[in-house]
């Protein structure tokens, strides 16, 4: 989809959006109920953030307010709140669109369209605070997948001389027990030959024979 595209698709869900405030209805049932202005131009992509506002609204609103540095979500003019949904979803949920993207797009509409002449800085810094703690939980999240890979890596060298000296002790027991057995098969062979050697002494005597 081209930017362009997703630019109008955000311009639609922010309409829809904020009629779902002046409806008190969800935005979901605003578009299945029909209730969308006319001109918004519905789109697919405009309806996933749209559902997506709607089934992850309460987490927004606690991350809005863990970054608008003691703005509190209701306070905020309606235009505002319902932008901040929009680009805070999208920042956590839609991978393929750029960070700067998503601020940019936000502050764009923040400008056209926010209930202050200032809404646009307002937006700005609260996605860019945002933006910076999802960018310290990646790196927190990479950092401990590092550490995880070094103690995996520890634990296999540490659990590789153990099984070496297992495998030197199973040789050794091989070659005892292969030593054991040549040595009995030896004594075997000579029981058995006694009696011939015997056998044939005494028949090479003739004068014991004799008596």
């Amino acid at each position: 989809m081209k930017r362009h595209e997703r630019s109008l698709a955000r311009r639609c869900a922010l309409q829809v959006l904020y009629q779902s405030e002046l409806l008190d209805k969800p935005a979901d049932i605003v578009v299945e109920e029909g209730l969308v202005p006319e001109d918004a131009g519905m789109g697919d992509y405009a309806r996933m953030l749209i559902f997506g506002v709607a089934s992850h609204s309460a987490e927004l609103d606690r991350t809005i307010s863990m970054c608008s540095r003691n703005w509190a979500i209701d306070r905020m003019p309606v235009v505002d709140r319902c932008l901040l949904r929009l680009a805070v979803f999208e920042l956590k949920y839609v991978e393929d669109v750029p960070v700067s993207v998503s601020i940019n797009e936000a502050v764009e509409l923040a400008k056209e369209f926010g209930g202050e002449d200032d809404s646009h800085r307002f937006v700005n810094g609260v996605l860019g605070r945002l933006a910076r703690k999802l960018d310290g939980e990646d790196q927190q999240d990479c950092e401990e997948e590092a550490k995880g890979e070094e103690q995996s890596d520890s634990a296999a060298q540490q659990e590789a001389p153990a099984s070496f000296a297992e495998e030197e002790a199973a040789v050794e027991g091989f070659k005892d027990a292969r030593d054991q057995a040549s040595t009995e098969d030896a004594v075997s062979a000579e029981d058995c030959s006694e009696p011939n050697a015997t056998l044939q002494t005494d028949s090479a005597d003739p004068s014991t024979a004799a008596e």
